[in-house]
């Protein structure tokens, strides 16, 4: 008899066991909990290969390397859960610094500049979300012709010159630059979007829609989902951030790259599938893809403590992705 003075039989203690093993077996089976094992090896081995490897200066330079680019791999995780792909994404950060730092020099408020580039980035999600929706066409070859169209659109506005930005305000400089106590300001930005967004993607009855466009969509407009909205709205929305992110590298370097970006889309979509979204759609969460994020800030860092040549690096990271994807291949064709 237990101590509240109620039996507890051995059946009782068997489910209880049963119940237990099968939480820890679904815990041991999710893509997130492989993620961080991996991580933790890594750290473990580099923390023996290397001495500078766990220093706060390479653990602070890491968690700086994702972040920013953390809030782009936000937005491409949503919109490859609805079942499209955003090969854009550089180029729209590039916009979005190039654009804000213009129109700072000509004489408008840092602020509403970037306002003004965030709402541009905005609009070029609208219009590849027309054409994906309205037009037909297939959001590979959409945001790969608005990727050349951005970036164009970066090296004309500069001539193909960077923009020195010093005259920035330090207030809005804080926004890259900046610190609450030890904690680069920057770092709260990429937990908040975080956070709010995966909240969103598992509680939201909006964003579980997006769930169900990307599994199936037939089946989805069939229940009385807008599925277009969807995907349109999730163009929009991983353009958006983007441009959002595009702000807060300006602010962190004091400049506009009209070549910053270049092979971004390339580590945020390998993140993506590394953390669990499908390229079929359907599947993903936000925290499998921020630790894909991870993995792969881990992965750079421990090359370049190893002094590994920087083309090298280009390989392994391009054999990661290929692995991502194979391996998100074959647990989609397990499923059919």
């Amino acid at each position: 008899m237990s101590n509240a003075g109620i039996p507890v039989n051995e059946d009782g203690n068997k489910i209880a066991k049963t119940g237990i093993l099968a939480a820890v077996m679904r815990i041991a089976s999710m893509r997130e909990t492989g993620l961080i094992a991996i991580i933790l090896i890594l750290f473990i081995a580099m923390s023996f290969a290397s001495p500078y490897f766990l220093t706060w200066v390479n653990m602070r330079a890491m968690v700086m390397a994702f972040a920013v680019e953390g809030i782009v791999v936000v937005g491409m995780t949503i919109l490859l859960i609805s079942g499209g792909i955003d090969l854009s994404v550089g180029s729209v950060v590039s916009f979005a610094m190039v654009l804000a730092g213009w129109l700072f020099l000509s004489g408008t408020d840092p602020w509403v500049a970037s306002a003004i580039a965030i709402a541009a980035c905005a609009c070029i999600g609208m219009a590849m979300g027309f054409c994906v929706t309205k037009i037909g066409l297939h959001h590979f070859i959409v945001s790969l012709a608005f990727m050349v169209i951005a970036r164009g659109a970066c090296l004309l506005i500069t001539q193909g010159r960077p923009i020195g930005l010093y005259t920035l305000p330090p207030e809005f400089k804080f926004i890259g630059q900046g610190s609450i106590g030890p904690i680069p300001f920057v770092i709260v930005i990429f937990v908040v979007v975080v956070i709010a967004f995966d909240f969103m993607l598992r509680r939201s009855t909006v964003f579980r829609k997006v769930f169900y466009t990307g599994s199936n969509e037939k089946a989805a407009a069939y229940s009385g989902i807008r599925t277009k909205k969807v995907i349109f709205l999730s163009t929009v929305l991983c353009s958006t951030l983007s441009g959002f992110a595009g702000i807060i590298y300006m602010a962190r370097f004091g400049s506009a790259q009209p070549t910053f970006g270049i092979g971004m889309e390339l580590n945020v979509i390998a993140a993506a599938v590394i953390g669990g979204a499908s390229l079929k759609g359907g599947s993903g969460t936000i925290l499998g893809a921020i630790l894909g994020a991870v993995l792969l800030s881990v992965v750079s860092s421990s090359l370049a403590l190893l002094d590994v040549s920087v083309y090298w690096q280009d390989i392994i990271r391009g054999s990661i992705l290929l692995a991502a994807v194979s391996f998100d291949h074959y647990l989609n064709k397990n499923k059919a």
